[in-house]
């Protein structure tokens, strides 16, 4: 905590500094949106290079002073937390002063901003994200104000801790880890019973794109377990975006990729070679969108995609055919196909990429 408050008090003797020379004080942020301030290593993902080119937040241009303001009072509320032990979520922040913020957005960026800025990771800034995702399977761990989590007693689901950095004692004789991209996927195993049809497994979902607190888990228990980790995503460039991150990391918090990235991670269906293999309907498919065409031409540009060969067969074989499909498509083979015949000959066989 010393480390952050050093480093929030050396910003406003920044500031201080250029007023006490008459000048309008500016505040420094990488550009976190820019490809080019981006670097891809396959062991760690989409990482910011060191020289990242930045944005000046200038206090005397209309167009940023309001957001220079923001980011000074988003400081010291940050600044009295970690100097009183006490953590807020950033919905806490927002609704603190609503009409000074504007809007949720506002707060999330400039959030992120400050912990680019003073390279520092956000839930050391005592800032905690409000969590959406889920898990349940074979794990109990213990939350960092000592409430024990066990997951293993029944087919209860459990949200994934605020604090996942304070859990401790997390113990598992789990086989595999299953990231599932979709709720209704991820109750519909759950009441299929598939944990005691396969070998143990921790279930994780991120309710679509995951949150941070769902991928700094997944990148835990990965550290923790060193087991294998399989996604299980609609076969459509959505949800191959989805399992990039999880994988690789965003370009947005690519200044944070070290804590979240796993990129070990496999895929494991849906591929797109699955639904020829399997001879699903025409019908039961959908035509790609304008969207999804460009979506899928923004992947397959991507630097991580040069080093997965068979990933970049697939994404060629779902351009070709401009037909995309959900997890559910395979509900038109059987009702329990997924949980009694698909996972269980995918994990036997050993069909991922």
């Amino acid at each position: 905590s010393s480390e952050v408050l050093e480093a929030i008090e050396n910003v406003i003797q920044g500031v201080l500094q250029s007023l006490a020379q008459k000048k309008a004080p500016v505040l420094t942020v990488a550009n976190r949106t820019d490809w080019r301030n981006i670097e891809f290593k396959d062991s760690v993902g989409l990482q910011m290079i060191p020289q990242s080119t930045a944005k000046q937040i200038r206090s005397d241009c209309p167009q940023s002073a309001k957001r220079f303001a923001l980011m000074l009072k988003i400081l010291s509320m940050i600044y009295k937390m970690v100097q009183s032990n006490t953590y807020a979520t950033k919905r806490d922040i927002y609704y603190s002063d609503t009409l000074l913020f504007g809007s949720q957005s506002v707060v999330d960026q400039i959030i992120n901003d400050i912990s680019c800025m003073l390279k520092i990771p956000r839930r050391s800034l005592h800032v905690l994200s409000t969590t959406k995702g889920f898990v349940a399977g074979n794990l109990s761990f213990t939350e960092e104000d000592g409430t024990k989590v066990n997951c293993t007693c029944s087919a209860t689901v459990f949200t994934v801790p605020s604090n996942v950095q304070g859990i401790k004692n997390l113990t598992s004789h789990a086989k595999f880890i299953l990231i599932v991209e979709k709720d209704a996927t991820f109750q519909r195993l759950l009441d299929d019973d598939f944990f005691s049809k396969v070998s143990p497994c921790i279930m994780i979902t991120g309710k679509g794109i995951p949150d941070l607190n769902t991928r700094l888990l997944v990148r835990k228990l990965w550290d923790s377990f060193q087991i294998p980790i399989f996604t299980l995503m609609d076969a459509d460039p959505h949800g191959v975006e989805i399992m990039c991150v999880y994988k690789y990391g965003s370009v947005s918090m690519s200044f944070e990729a070290h804590h979240l990235t796993v990129p070990s991670i496999k895929w494991l269906g849906l591929l797109p070679s699955d639904l020829q293999r399997l001879n699903i309907c025409k019908d039961a498919l959908i035509p790609f969108t304008k969207q999804d065409e460009n979506k899928l031409a923004s992947i397959q540009k991507r630097p991580y995609i040069a080093c997965q060969p068979l990933w970049k067969k697939e994404l060629e074989i779902m351009a070709a055919s401009k037909l995309k499909a959900e997890i559910q498509v395979l509900t038109s083979l059987s009702s329990d196909y997924l949980s009694r015949v698909y996972l269980p000959n995918k994990l036997q066989f050993g069909g991922w990429l």
